[in-house]
């Protein structure tokens, strides 16, 4: 592209003429959607981000500074960006997703096989009140370790920590079956 073109284009879009993002599109539209399309490896997605990209283009035009980087440079970044949150946004709902399905099969678990007429709880008060709450949290109340974290407001690694622990002093009063015997209450 000529420097007097993209000078133009940029004209253009500091003064929202709509011009602009016809030229853009005609001018890098196919490159931007090829970044958007390797970041996501998805042609639909890439379609939907090459659009949000041009919004944002058009929103931050009067942010654009020819002196620090030229106008493919701006707008590859813009693209890139874009495609990368929407990655992340995808991969969090997801997980999400994920960790909701897992959280009702516990549930679900957890209510058919009753714990309390299990002898577990009663040998539960035998260990710190500490390992109590967290295999309490995740064996009885159907957490997920991060749910556990999140509403007792202690660290992931001390839950797990904490989990470990219990488990080994449980293991002590029940010899090896107890792992079966908790895994039978999330089943």
């Amino acid at each position: 592209m000529s420097a007097l073109l993209e000078k133009h284009i940029v004209e253009l879009l500091q003064e929202r003429n709509d011009k602009a993002i016809s030229l853009l599109y005609d001018n890098y539209g196919d490159t931007l959607l090829g970044v958007a399309n390797k970041v996501l490896r998805n042609e639909e997605l890439a379609q939907d981000v090459l659009q949000e990209s041009f919004v944002k283009i058009w929103k931050k035009a009067d942010s654009y500074d020819p002196s620090k980087a030229k106008l493919f440079t701006w707008l590859f970044r813009i693209t890139r960006n874009t495609a990368i949150d929407k990655l992340r946004s995808i991969n969090t709902k997801t997980d999400k997703e994920i960790q909701i399905d897992v959280s009702d099969v516990y549930n679900l678990g957890v209510e058919s096989t009753r714990p309390e007429f299990m002898d577990v709880q009663e040998h539960l008060d035998k260990i710190e009140d500490k390992y109590q709450i967290v295999l309490d949290a995740l064996f009885f109340q159907g957490m997920t370790q991060q749910e556990a974290s999140d509403e007792l407001d202690i660290p992931l690694g001390t839950i797990k920590s904490r989990l470990k622990i219990g488990l080994r002093e449980l293991r002590k009063v029940y010899g090896p079956a107890v792992l079966l015997l908790l895994l039978n209450l999330i089943v």
